[in-house]
Order: structure tokens, then sequence, then C-alpha cells
């Protein structure tokens, strides 16, 4: 079940009114109910190992507790710790990893001229399992470490690990975030439930209207770059950076609005990316739970910037490479994460340099050298994006060619990578992208639009809203038959 499905749209509010109407002290039995059954529209079969997970962690959060806190036996705890841990990346290995370990085994035999091994898997891969893993996993090194105090509900538990807002796609949610307002219930506000519907109006403008339609130019080209200009791969490239964007931006302002609606508060997973004036302002921006769970849980604990230069440098090498393992069993998406690493021990380390030769050259910290700042930032972002998009190494490779050997700018204003559009498609794509970024710069300074759309009058309230959802309804692309519908982080 998708958000931007109809079976989503009659789930939901038949979920909001139930969880209203019976007694609050069960309420999150409700709640852990639908969110199975969200989960399991998918495979119904994988929510066995969505349990599982749930399982190990909650019975090895007890277990440390009991033995570390009564019985002070801290050595016990850490192998507790070790074996919960391994027992979910296990899960996550084998229906994630597998197939690629074997498959490059598999390539170097060849090359060795021996015999290959011969086991195949045919599994689809579980929808959600990395980012419910990782939340698992933070629990219970949290409770480790003293963090957070052990949840002994279990049924409260499973519903913060599943609950479904946030299941499929993040925010990868935190303990002491999430356990306090599931034990506390929440209650009716009519407030809540406006500022919540804005925001998934919103979610849903930015998947179906643009990162849908962007999807079409940028699948034209990337499946087919041979026959495109080096320009066309730019223009695409630049395309999949903001359909990439508005597509798991707008999935976590659906997921944010739909827990805001039952009452529950959810991390902020973007914080307007593009307007980064450096790598390491843009991840602090983009994906903002998965970059925090790696800092606390990778990256802190192989000693972060606190053992020299150059072991500072091989930790976020180390943290950038796994964040590119994680988002999928791909070459492309491994050198995705080395690049972002390279550039951001590069960030790091011209920092004093760049300084220096901004005194030097008695260059001030104003608009224009923010605007350059944040496009040079752009660029080198969607460089690493062409990594992410394309299907193979190869690919990515013979289209670095064509922007090296045939850019083509005569080609600019051709039609040639517009053909999956019609001409008043691109113009409200256009004027989408401009609101999206008028919507980030004031986001950027500060200022909460959907506050001052809430504080309007009733007809200017109504009146924005019957637009967007026109918009939605006309120029969105959705339905089963449309490839794109599904979000892209779901497959991670």
């Amino acid at each position: 079940m998708m958000f931007n499905s109809m079976q989503y749209l009659f789930f939901f509010p038949i979920v909001v009114l139930l969880y209203f109407i019976i007694p609050k002290k069960i309420r999150y039995i409700w709640l852990l109910a639908v969110s199975f059954y969200f989960y399991m529209c998918w495979n119904a079969k994988y929510a066995i190992l969505l349990f599982i997970s749930i399982f190990i962690t909650w019975s090895a959060g007890l277990c440390i507790r009991i033995v570390k806190t009564e019985f002070g036996l801290g050595k016990v705890a850490k192998g507790i710790l070790f074996f919960s841990i391994a027992g979910n990346l296990s899960i996550l290995f084998v229906f994630k990893y597998l197939s690629f370990i074997i498959e490059n085994i598999n390539f170097l035999l060849e090359k060795l001229k021996l015999q290959p091994f011969v086991l195949e898997f045919n599994w689809i891969l579980p929808v959600g399992i990395s980012f419910y893993i990782f939340q698992a996993i933070g629990y219970v090194i949290d409770v480790y470490r003293e963090k957070v105090p052990v949840e002994k509900n279990f049924l409260r538990y499973a519903l913060f690990i599943s609950f479904f807002p946030q299941l499929v796609a993040g925010p990868i949610e935190r303990t002491e975030n999430m356990m306090a307002q599931l034990r506390n219930g929440s209650c009716f506000d009519i407030r809540r439930i406006r500022k919540g519907m804005v925001l998934i109006l919103w979610g849903l403008y930015l998947k179906l209207v643009l990162a849908d339609n962007l999807g079409t130019v940028v699948t034209a080209v990337y499946e087919n770059y041979e026959n495109y200009a080096g320009i066309h791969i730019v223009l695409a490239t630049m395309m999949f950076a903001i359909q990439i964007y508005c597509d798991f931006c707008g999935y976590s302002n659906i997921a944010i609005g739909s827990a805001e609606i039952l009452g529950y508060r959810l991390m902020e997973n973007f914080k307007s990316p593009y307007l980064a004036c450096s790598i390491s302002d843009f991840w602090k921006r983009w994906h903002v739970s998965l970059t925090s769970w790696f800092t606390d849980y990778v990256y802190i604990p192989l000693g972060g910037n606190r053992k020299g230069t150059v072991r500072t440098n091989i930790n976020t090498m180390i943290v950038f490479g796994l964040s590119g393992a994680w988002h999928g069993a791909s070459w492309t998406y491994i050198i995705w994460g080395v690049l972002n690493g390279v550039l951001m021990v590069t960030d790091k380390f011209t920092v004093e340099l760049r300084k220096k030769l901004r005194n030097s050259m008695q260059i001030s910290i104003g608009g224009g050298y923010k605007l350059l700042t944040r496009i040079i930032t752009f660029i080198l972002i969607n460089f690493t994006w062409l990594f992410f998009r394309a299907r193979t190494i190869n690919d990515a490779i013979g289209m670095l060619k064509v922007v090296c050997t045939g850019f083509g700018w005569r080609y600019l204003l051709t039609d040639s990578i517009y053909f999956q559009m019609q001409s008043h498609v691109t113009v409200i794509l256009l004027l989408s992208i401009l609101l999206l970024f008028m919507v980030d710069i004031l986001k950027d300074k500060g200022i909460d639009v959907r506050k001052h759309i809430l504080e309007q009058g009733f007809f200017v309230r109504y009146l924005l809203y019957i637009i967007l959802i026109g918009v939605i309804i006309v120029f969105g692309k959705y339905g089963d038959a449309y490839a794109q519908t599904q979000f892209i982080y779901f497959q991670f």
C-alpha cells in the first residue's frame, strides 16, 4: 500500500476515525494491528522478518538491562548487544546483499577460469528492511548505553518499530523521541489535524506532480543515453536531483503529516538540502535521520574526529562507503557513497585554505558568495547523483564520456529530451520547481509557510487547497500502470 494510492486514501481516514473512538489505553494496539496490515499489503510473508527483528531487539534490550544494571555483567551485556546486532544484520545481509556477493565472487571465479557457485536466489527485497532494522539496532544500542529506559511492553515496542507512517522509508526514528509519545498516547486536536493535512497535500504534490513527471524524462535519457548529447545527460541528471528530492521529501512529508494527524511527532528528514553552501552542509540537510544514525552509531564509535586527521578521514570514508552500500547491493551505490566521502574529506581538508583565499582576495560572505558556493555544491552533488541513478558502472562511465566528448550546446533548445511531456506540462513543471525553491528558501530563513497558510482566512485557505488538489489531479502521474508511482526509497 503506497501513500499515493487509492487504497491509502480509504485506509488512513478509517485508521484515524477508529483511533480516536476507541479507549486511549488500547489505541497503541490498534495502531500496531493496522501497521502490520499496512506492511503485509506488499508481501504478507515478509512480516515474519519484521516480527523477528522486533523480537530479537526487544528481548536483547530486556536481557541487557538485567545483566548490566542488576548483576553488573558488562561483558555479558556487550555480548548480548553484539548478537542482537549480528542477528539483525544477518537478515539484512541474506535478503539484500547475499546475491550481490555471490554474483561478484562468480565474476572473479570466471576470470580465474574456476567453477562458479551454482546458487540462485529469487527473493524479492523486503520493502523497508533497511529502515526498520536500523531503527531496531538503534534502540538496543541506546539501551546498552543507558541512554533510554528499556521498554517492557512488547506490543508497544513492536509499534515503535512498525509504526506505519515511517515504516517503509523512514524517517529512521530514535527511541527517545518516539517511545515517550507512544507511552503517553495522544488526544484529538483539530489544529494538529489541519497541519498534518497540509503537509500530506504538499507531499503528494512533490511526488505526483514534480517527481513522477521528471522521472519520465530521466528514465528516457538514462536508459538510452547513447541517443542523447552531453547537454541532455546533464539536464537529465539535474532533473534526477530534483526528482529524488521531491520523491523522498514527498514521502517524508506524507509520513510526518500522517503521524501528526494521529498525534505523533516524527523528526524532520530534509532541511532545504539544495541550498547547502558546502558538501558538509548538504549532509546536515539531506536524509537527516540516516546521516545522524551513522554519526551516532558508526562514526562516533569508530573514534569520530577525536583521533587525529588521518583517522577522522578514514572514519568519514567508512561511513560514506557504508551509506552507499545501505542504499543498495550495487557498485553504483557504493561508488556514489565513496565519491561523497571523498568530497566530504576534501571539503573539511580545504576549509582553512578557502578561508585564507577568501581573506586574501577580500571577498565578503554575502549573497553573491553564498550563491556561488550553493551552485558549486549543487554541481558536485549532481556529479555523484549520476552514479546513483545509472544502471551500471559502465553506463555511468559511458555517460561521462558523452558529456566530455559530445556536449552539444546546440541541442539545448531542441525538443528531443522533452518528448515525454507536453508543452503545458513542461511549463507547470518549471513553475513547480520555482515554487519548491521558494518554499525551501523561506524555510531556510526560518519562515514556516504551513503556519502562514493555516493563519489565513477560510476562503484563502480553501482556495489554496483546491488549487493544489486540482494541479495534483490534472498534472500528477498516478495509476497502477505507471512504473514510477512507487517511491524511490522503497527499494532500499
